[in-house]
This record gives C-alpha cells, sequence and structure tokens, in this order.
C-alpha cells in the first residue's frame, strides 16, 4: 500500500467516526482492506448494542471475516481513526490482519474521554496493583478442555 492509500483509506474511517458521532455513537470508524478492496467496515456500537466489545475495529473485523468467509484477515489491512486499544489490537492479532493503520492515537482517545491510555498502563503494571482482581483458582481438571480440544481429531486450528 502507498501513503496515498494510507491517506485515503483513513479518511474514509474519520467520515465513518464523525457520521457516528452524529448519530449519537462514539467517534470511532474502522475498515478492512485486502489487495486494495475494501472488504468491510465498521462503527463504535457500543452505546447503540449495548455491547462493551461493539468498537469498531471489532465491527469491521467480524464483518469481514464474515464477508470472505474465514475468520482468518491474512493479507488485509486494518485501518482505524484512532489507535486500537488493548481489546482492538487484541482483536487484530486474532484476525491475522497483516497491518494495522491508525489516524487519531491514545492521547487523542484520552481527550475525548475515552479509557485508551489508561488501559495501556494498566497493562503495564503488576497485576496486584489492579484494581479488578484477576484471580487464578485452578481444580484438578482445569486442563481438561485442552486435552478434549487436542483429540478431537476434525478440529479447526486457529
Amino acid at each position: 500500500m502507498s501513503a496515498l492509500d494510507d491517506s485515503r483509506w483513513l479518511a474514509r474511517t474519520i467520515e465513518l467516526a464523525i457520521d457516528n458521532v452524529a448519530n449519537g455513537g462514539g467517534p470511532f470508524g474502522a475498515l478492512i482492506v485486502r489487495d486494495g478492496e475494501l472488504v468491510a467496515e465498521g462503527q463504535n456500537r457500543v452505546t447503540a448494542n449495548l455491547d462493551p466489545t461493539a468498537h469498531a475495529e471489532v465491527v469491521a473485523i467480524r464483518a469481514a471475516c464474515q464477508a470472505v468467509g474465514d475468520f482468518a484477515l491474512t493479507g488485509a489491512t486494518l485501518y482505524t481513526s484512532c489507535e486500537p486499544c488493548p481489546l482492538c489490537l487484541s482483536a487484530s492479532l486474532w484476525a491475522r490482519v497483516d497491518r494495522v493503520v491508525y489516524a487519531a492515537d491514545r492521547h487523542d482517545a484520552a481527550r475525548g474521554g475515552f479509557d485508551d491510555l489508561e488501559f495501556y498502563e494498566l497493562f503495564g503494571r503488576d497485576r496486584d496493583t489492579w484494581d479488578l482482581p484477576v484471580e487464578s483458582v485452578r481444580p484438578g481438571n482445569a486442563p481438561a478442555p485442552f486435552d478434549a480440544w487436542l483429540a478431537h481429531d476434525h478440529r479447526t486450528d486457529y
């Protein structure tokens, strides 16, 4: 992709984000491009869908996977109006996109009242300092689901 292509696709994500604000949603837009073609778009749907995971990037990834009929988006680029939060960055990794390109950053999001910067900082700290306890309770059969997975002959690895 050229810098001109990147600029064109990012301009569309910013349009999606601004349109979403006008319609009562959050200021985030994203799209998936593969081989120079638009595969899917997404806008933040957190408040509209009452779904804290319905970030624009996740919405775009879900739509793109449905469009291509695969859970992997190898060869694709995720364009987004803002630097992906840790949730969206993780979704990008799970979707196997080749590249992520963003416009605004976590500091812009923080200025807008969003927690992206705070979450990035949180993940850099020891879990013992978190307000949210994350605890391991390990029964004897804890690995049983993975044993079943590994024994299943017709699993789809991902």
